[in-house]
């Protein structure tokens, strides 16, 4: 099977934008390997196309050090997928965006990757070594469960900065590459 029918469906809430932001540079990078890509928002999920998914990524801001309740409401719909293992042996990843340095983002992955595992899943993580540069760093937030971005209190055309994004993208192409090594 080729690259270029696997697919990556990224779902994400996002309430201010800022996390849209991220999940839209982790599809550039997922798409420049020419696999197929859905994006889509929390409220308008289509369950076929997760079903027929080869990796699910799940992002959503972190909110008082957890998952916003818009997440877990589509955790908690999954239910019937569980049940039927439906999900089980697809790449699972995650990502958050939130205002903090930390804000306690390593709970929301936490919290990400214990649901991809009650599916059956396969976790893939981060395995991007920081660099110390600082808002430039790719990973500077050493994230290594998983993807994580800080936003300032600004508007979205201007932050998250453009270290975050990049890593974005880094991460999207790795996502999609690993599928590479999966028949």
């Amino acid at each position: 099977m080729s690259l270029s029918s696997k697919s990556l469906a990224i779902v994400y809430h996002s309430p201010y934008g800022h996390t849209a932001k991220v999940a839209s540079f982790i599809a550039q990078g997922a798409k420049q390997t020419g696999i197929q890509v859905h994006c889509m928002n929390i409220e308008q999920v289509d369950w076929e196309v997760l079903d027929r998914a080869d990796a699910i990524m799940l992002g959503c801001p972190t909110y008082m050090g957890s998952i916003t309740s818009a997440l877990k409401l589509f955790m908690e719909q999954s239910s019937k997928r569980w049940l039927a293992r439906t999900w089980q042996g697809k790449i699972a990843a995650g990502f958050t965006n939130g205002g903090g340095l930390s804000g306690d983002k390593l709970a929301v992955l936490q919290q990400i990757n214990l649901f991809a595992m009650q599916h059956g899943m396969l976790w893939a993580g981060l395995p991007l070594m920081p660099t110390g540069r600082g808002s430039q760093d790719l990973n500077r937030m050493s994230g290594f469960l998983g993807l994580m971005t800080q936003s300032d209190n600004a508007p979205v055309e201007v932050t998250p900065p453009q270290g975050d994004l990049d890593t974005a993208i880094w991460f999207g192409e790795y996502i999609a590459l690993l599928l590479n090594k999966f028949k």
